[in-house]
């Protein structure tokens, strides 16, 4: 599903039995982004971040509430930006890796807020998850 270059269509987790699936990763580079003060959420945060040459990576998420409409500009201004970008399955939920919801005491998320965008301009520190994140934008 990567029509254009620099675009990488993200699929669903790997089986249990790998030591780290790319769903997984992604999550782990999100939430070590976020703590580190990198991460930027939203459509019109994230696009002028792109614009600003800052991004180092656009994560877009296909089952969110926002309409296509407004998510495919900002992939192509990602794309002609040179940001290398993400386009997450129907399903996935990246809204609680980057803490748009509320956690309750048993841990679990509540109140979750739809995230169509999240742009990660500062990855933090090099990890297992980011390498594994960077091999797979390398590979498609």
């Amino acid at each position: 599903m990567s029509g254009e270059e620099g675009t990488v269509a993200v699929e669903t987790p790997a089986p249990l039995g790998e030591a780290m699936d790319l769903m997984t990763a992604l999550q782990l580079v999100l939430r070590k982004s976020l703590a580190h003060g990198g991460l930027i959420r939203g459509l019109h945060e994230g696009a002028k971040v792109i614009e600003k040459h800052a991004a180092q990576l656009c994560v877009l998420c296909n089952g969110s509430e926002v309409p296509h409409s407004y998510s495919w500009p900002l992939l192509l201004l990602a794309v002609g930006k040179a940001v290398t970008s993400c386009l997450l399955p129907y399903g996935a939920n990246q809204c609680e890796s980057v803490q748009l919801c509320k956690i309750d005491s048993e841990g679990k998320a509540r109140k979750v807020v739809g995230c169509s965008c999240v742009v990660v301009q500062d990855y933090g520190e090099e990890s297992e998850a980011l390498s594994v994140v960077q091999q797979h934008i390398k590979s498609h």
